[in-house]
């Protein structure tokens, strides 16, 4: 009688923790249940981050940023340290992770870089656009595409990937980063710089009379990626960003870095 009756106490348990689904993002996770058990080990997340994704303060050399504060998250999450690392840009960052430099980033879903890294399921949305000087005659993406125009880009970025595929008659002219890009605009050597849409309002603000177009030609839905040798991580991230974005962690710490232009991606099984 009392095994049958304790029997039933486990059920009803059991049944209430399905119903509750995951813990919210303040209660962590025992890192004894967590599935990335080489990062528990280790004792530290090491999370690489590229420009613009961060800002870095001269006078103390802090890393902050939306990354940081999703990164700080998932490593109390786990119980463990966390270790932010400077990369130029995404492709850097995509090889750091192959090479196990690093253990996680947020890249954008680019199905060239699939074969060395996973993506987890979307954690925001972010636009393609273009910036353009003052007085030029374009409101359009589709007027951009014109002969003898050159557009600034950031070499193997996202959005830069997804230009090429479209641009028929305009000349891409790449750069190392975002500031150098904006450079050849503001330089006069390029007619255009198409970059995510947070980065280029903020360059708008130093460039006079300059303007972000409204429309977009793509967006970048960032991630979690890991290297493919490590997808067995994702449904533990996938859980971790649910949770994050449910509890507004995610609209948090996109407000606190002041990045404008960007939406946090839909919850899984919302339309």
């Amino acid at each position: 009688m009392r095994a049958s009756f304790w029997a039933s106490v486990a059920t009803l348990i059991l049944f209430g923790q399905t119903l509750l689904g995951h813990a919210p993002i303040a209660q962590a996770q025992s890192p004894s249940d967590a599935p990335i058990d080489s990062l528990v080990r280790r004792g530290a997340i090491r999370v690489a981050v590229f420009p613009p994704q961060y800002t870095k303060s001269r006078a103390t050399n802090e890393v902050t940023g939306w990354p940081v504060e999703l990164a700080r998250a998932l490593a109390a999450r786990l119980h463990v340290q966390v270790a932010m690392i400077e990369y130029p840009g995404p492709r850097e960052t995509m090889d750091a992770l192959k090479a196990g430099a690093c253990d996680l980033a947020f890249l954008p879903i680019e199905p060239l870089w699939s074969a060395d890294v996973a993506f987890s399921s979307p954690l925001m949305q972010i636009d393609f656009t273009l910036l353009v000087p003052s007085g030029a005659p374009i409101r359009t993406v589709a007027e951009v595409d014109r002969p003898g125009l050159r557009i600034a880009v950031v070499r193997k970025h996202a959005s830069t990937l997804a230009l090429a595929r479209i641009v028929k008659h305009a000349v891409l002219v790449d750069a190392e980063g975002p500031a150098a890009a904006f450079e050849l605009l503001r330089r006069g050597e390029a007619g255009a710089f198409a970059s995510v849409r947070p980065a280029l309002l903020a360059f708008a603000d130093k460039l006079p009379g300059s303007f972000v177009l409204e429309d977009r030609y793509g967006a970048n839905v960032l991630t979690i990626a890991v290297a493919q040798a490590q997808s067995g991580e994702l449904a533990y991230l996938n859980a971790f960003i649910e949770d994050a974005k449910a509890s507004g962690l995610v609209q948090k710490a996109i407000d606190h870095a002041g990045w404008r232009g960007v939406e946090v991606a839909r919850r899984a099984g919302t339309n």
